[in-house]
């Protein structure tokens, strides 16, 4: 009977983790997953830059696969899906942090909390580090927005001037980007391929060893040049739409690095600001006051966030605040946005881990 009985448990199916709900919060829908070994530890996690009209349910979509490796070893995980899509940074500091404190009501306070996220999720775990770091014991920012938010977009406004410049009726022009009223719409996901190829096409047809040294200069491969415009594109046209206008100004912007700067300056198309960047960008804008440890993970390639911009520009912030005992990096040979082996990612959060349990900063590495 006592082998039948063990037979039968041995048959039943092991709940992985187990669905928790806190009831609704103000910063819209969520996952929280508690595993049946949790170690009464907790992970908060921030997702990247949803593209407007997306499905609601999709901002945290596989979030149990992604997070397979920290669920598997009794960690609980806590992920808003913020209030609004598209360009939500503060929107997910607030829905994070409230999350966090309805989790603490329902299953009591954690023997210690982590935070990570990849992309914007990235900016939006510096952010609440720098904001609610007394609540975290150490933060893992993945291929982050981790440069100030406005000069990030920025860099997009200023690839799209010059890119109109020289390569007119590719793209749309900023003006009807950040005209409200006109017909420019958001490049899905679904039809980003056929978008993409046609972008290209009608770049190399135009001048292919112009379209090189352009990408160059925005630290892109050409090939991956009409990715990054078609989604410069939605971030652009997001931005106008939430401001109501355009927050940019480069009407007595210089612009170099180009094969022939005085063409570019010539031809880049110019538009004034209408709009207060401070409206969108200013709430938990990027100081580099850290207090608690983080290990952040970047590709030695990025189409979207380069290094430059995700790590030369944070590192700076953070040594100018006298942080520099809080802060490590990891690279990978990844060639794309974000794109980290599982293993990778395992690494680093135990590097960050071991960082915050013994205050010893992790040395620099290239991670297999």
């Amino acid at each position: 009977m006592k082998q039948l009985s063990l037979l039968v448990l041995l048959s039943l199916p092991l709940l992985a983790q187990e669905k928790i709900d806190l009831g609704p919060l103000k910063g819209g829908g969520y996952q929280v997953l508690v595993p049946a070994n949790w170690n009464k530890k907790l992970v908060m996690y921030a997702h990247g830059y949803q593209f407007m009209g997306s499905p609601a349910a999709s901002a945290n979509a596989g979030l149990e696969k992604r997070l397979k490796g920290i669920l598997d070893r009794g960690f609980a995980v806590a992920a808003s899906d913020y209030p609004i899509q598209g360009f939500a940074l503060a929107e997910g500091v607030d829905a994070t942090e409230e999350l966090r404190q309805a989790f603490i009501r329902k299953m009591g306070q954690p023997d210690s909390t982590f935070m990570m996220g990849h992309s914007m999720g990235g900016g939006v775990t510096f952010a609440t580090l720098e904001n609610y770091g007394q609540y975290y014991q150490g933060g893992l920012p993945l291929c982050p927005l981790s440069s100030r938010p406005y000069l990030q977009c920025r860099k997009e406004f200023d690839m799209y001037a010059t890119f109109n410049g020289l390569f007119p009726g590719i793209v749309p022009r900023l003006q009807d980007i950040f005209n409200v009223a006109s017909s420019v719409g958001f490049v899905s996901l679904a039809t980003a391929g056929l978008r993409m190829a046609e972008i290209k096409k009608a770049v190399l047809k135009k001048d292919s060893v112009l379209a090189v040294a352009f990408a160059k200069r925005f630290d892109l491969k050409l090939d991956d040049l009409p990715g990054a415009l078609f989604f410069n594109q939605n971030v652009l046209r997001d931005i106008a739409l939430k401001l109501g206008g355009n927050p940019f100004d480069n009407t007595q912007t210089l612009y170099s690095g180009y094969p022939d700067n005085v063409l570019v300056n010539a031809k880049a198309e110019r538009l004034a600001a209408n709009q207060n960047p401070d409206r969108l960008f200013a709430r938990y804008d990027r100081t580099g006051k850290i207090n608690t440890p983080v290990v952040l993970m970047h590709t030695l390639y990025d189409q979207l966030i380069p290094p430059s911009y995700a790590v030369t520009n944070i590192e700076n912030m953070i040594h100018a605040q006298g942080r520099d005992a809080y802060f490590a990096v990891k690279y990978t040979n990844g060639q794309a946005h974000c794109q980290f082996t599982d293993a990778q990612t395992m690494r680093a959060f135990e590097a960050m881990r071991a960082f915050a349990k013994t205050g010893k900063k992790p040395a620099m590495e290239y991670l297999p």
